[in-house]
């Protein structure tokens, strides 16, 4: 090996990825890329005004970004209506729903809304059934508890959001078609 480091050129050492060092002629290989390997000197990290300016700005803003985005996470847990905050939840929809219910006269327990709702859509407000006769007609149901749209349309109460997979809106017009044709969603035990 060391006949073969000797006879290599100094620019053709370099790209061979083999090192000739030691003193006295002593000659000692290295694979670039291992452990092993001769490291170049580092490269000073000085980096123009304009540039770390630059730099400094993207992370004041990246900061600012995610101190936001917290800041919305933690609001997210908590939904205001009629100046009482409501949580982000299962618990919290069913009680939103049951204070506008309650405006509007609509009858229902919690225990019988959440009932439904495990039975219906298992807590899931973006559940779709995709496979019952509604489904096959072309009007799949949809919700915390399985709402077309017709019916969301003709039983949705003013002052929810006009979406029938919003939870807060399903369950109060679930709710409302409920009272109309059976008095009340707790007197509701299946598919309805």
């Amino acid at each position: 090996m060391r006949t073969a480091l000797r006879s290599l050129k100094p620019a053709r050492l370099a790209t061979t990825g083999l090192t000739a060092l030691g003193a006295a002629g002593i000659a000692t290989t290295a694979l670039a890329g291992t452990a092993h390997a001769a490291q170049a000197p580092a490269k000073p990290a000085t980096k123009p005004a304009a540039v770390a300016h630059a730099h400094d700005a993207k992370a004041k803003a990246d900061a600012k970004a995610q101190a936001k985005a917290k800041a919305k996470d933690e609001k997210k847990d908590e939904k205001k209506a009629g100046g009482k905050e409501y949580a982000d939840n299962l618990d919290g929809w069913i009680r939103e729903a049951r204070a506008i219910m309650k405006k509007h006269d609509i009858p229902g327990s919690y225990e019988g809304i959440k009932r439904n709702i495990i039975r219906e859509s298992a807590g899931d407000p973006n559940a779709v059934n995709d496979w019952d006769i509604n489904a096959k007609k072309g009007t799949p149901s949809k919700g915390l508890l399985q709402v077309i749209q017709p019916t969301f349309d003709r039983y949705h109460v003013e002052g929810t959001p006009d979406q029938l997979t919003d939870p807060v809106a399903n369950i109060v017009a679930a709710c409302n078609y409920a009272a109309d044709r059976y008095g009340s969603m707790d007197n509701v035990d299946s598919a309805y």
